[in-house]
């Protein structure tokens, strides 16, 4: 008889880039959101929520050919049905396409919304940066006041500061509109064109594409040659200095520090006008701090997506990861996170089947538990709710379940008392 072959198979583990949020971890990403929820609505933002999965339409014509979000990060696929859709990129698309395609230019302008999630791109994994990582978004559209500018700044520099930001830095530039950008990217395209032989493949590329993304450039080479680019600010129209200029006014009145960075320019193809950036600078072991916030106006975009006419709006998304796995991030206990009062001891079948009313009980009066289903000693679930912490026990054996009673047991000086069931809530209250 052929023996069977073993097969020693792996176990399937996550995609690389993509992990689990367990436990704590977990509670970190929901006390932060509960936080910047918080802020967000005192601050005057309502909620939205968007698909994660939407038309690759969308993202290819709002953030544009030229960028890497488009033309190597994204996560594509094709239905059964033939259509064409994509993991969201980020989150400003979808919440203009929601604006539009729910009528939202007839409510009262400017709309104010923000918006909590997963997003994904096919990115190369690093410190602060999965393929699948949280963003907490803020979006003002229907305005071009330049106010709205200064709130979203502001709204985010609280959140950030809430969690426990102590050291930021805020960089801020403006890149212009469409009067006036073209002259600037003329002016761009002939300096870089006097130093193509030292940009690298990719900036060449982007040349041709997106010259204004060779700013944003990580070679060192182009680094240095971005040194001495022109300037977009000094190609600004009236207009566009005068918004510029009352943005930064608004800024100095709310006492933020901020520092003008010529070469600021975002990753996205969508921006206008004023972009931002901020950096906490408080780092572990050295480390180069990393952007955990960035955003600006996108006045074009509506348009862009089938609007009829153009709608200024201005927004800023938060990496929701950076700023939890941070050394200065504060420990975020969101409500639902209660520690337990009480371990929940039940000793045999009998007292299992009446088990979940007495939860029930403690559920009402708003008491958590903690309890081992599996455990059937009592010396064994004893030692796991001294190892707690826990205060008190509940002991709920045959005996209990018969007579609808349970033992509560003080941890501290091991005594204890029988109470009947509809006396346990009366006698939980005295302690």
């Amino acid at each position: 008889m052929e023996k069977k072959k073993k097969t020693n198979k792996e176990p399937i583990s996550s995609v690389k880039g993509m992990r689990d949020i367990i436990d704590e971890q977990y509670y970190s990403y929901q006390g932060f959101f509960e936080k910047a929820q918080e802020v967000a609505v005192y601050y005057g933002f309502k909620p939205i929520e968007t698909p994660t999965v939407e038309q690759e339409e969308l993202f290819v014509t709002s953030i544009g050919v030229g960028t890497d979000a488009v033309d190597k990060e994204m996560y594509t696929l094709k239905t059964k049905g033939g259509d064409h859709l994509a993991l969201r990129p980020e989150g400003t698309a979808g919440v203009m396409r929601a604006y539009i395609e729910h009528g939202m230019q007839n409510l009262p302008q400017p709309v104010m919304l923000y918006y909590y999630g997963p997003m994904f791109r096919h990115d190369n994994p690093q410190r602060g940066r999965y393929r699948d990582f949280r963003q907490f978004g803020l979006e003002v559209i229907g305005t071009e006041k330049s106010i709205v500018d200064a709130l979203i700044i502001k709204t985010t520099a609280v959140i950030l500061e809430e969690c426990g930001a102590k050291n930021l830095t805020i960089n801020i530039n403006s890149i212009g509109d469409k009067d006036c950008r073209s002259s600037y990217i003329k002016e761009l395209t002939n300096y870089y064109r006097k130093h193509i032989s030292d940009l690298g493949a990719i900036d060449r590329e982007r040349l041709k594409t997106n010259p204004l993304r060779i700013l944003d450039s990580k070679d060192p080479k182009t680094i240095e040659i971005n040194e001495n680019a022109p300037d977009s600010i000094s190609y600004l129209c009236h207009d566009c200095k005068k918004h510029f200029k009352e943005v930064l006014e608004y800024l100095e009145k709310m006492d933020i520090n901020y520092s003008i960075n010529k070469n600021l320019v975002r990753g996205l193809s969508y921006y206008t006008r004023t972009v931002f950036e901020i950096i906490e600078n408080d780092t572990e072991d050295g480390l180069p701090p990393l952007t955990i916030a960035g955003g600006g106006r996108y006045d074009y975009l509506a348009k862009m997506l089938g609007s009829k006419k153009d709608v200024p709006a201005m927004g800023v998304s938060i990496g929701v990861d950076r700023v939890v796995e941070s050394s200065w991030c504060g420990k975020l206990c969101p409500r639902i996170s209660k520690k337990p009062k009480m371990y929940f001891i039940q000793l045999g079948f009998d007292a299992k089947l009446k088990s979940l009313n007495v939860i029930e009980i403690l559920r009402k009066a708003k008491i958590p538990i903690a309890q081992s289903l599996s455990k059937d000693s009592l010396g064994i679930q004893l030692a796991v709710a001294e190892k707690m912490g826990v205060k008190y026990a509940l002991i709920f054996g045959q005996k209990e379940a018969l007579e609808d009673s349970v033992i509560v047991r003080d941890m501290t000086n091991r005594s204890q008392e029988t109470i009947k069931l509809n006396k346990l809530l009366e006698y939980i209250k005295e302690l």
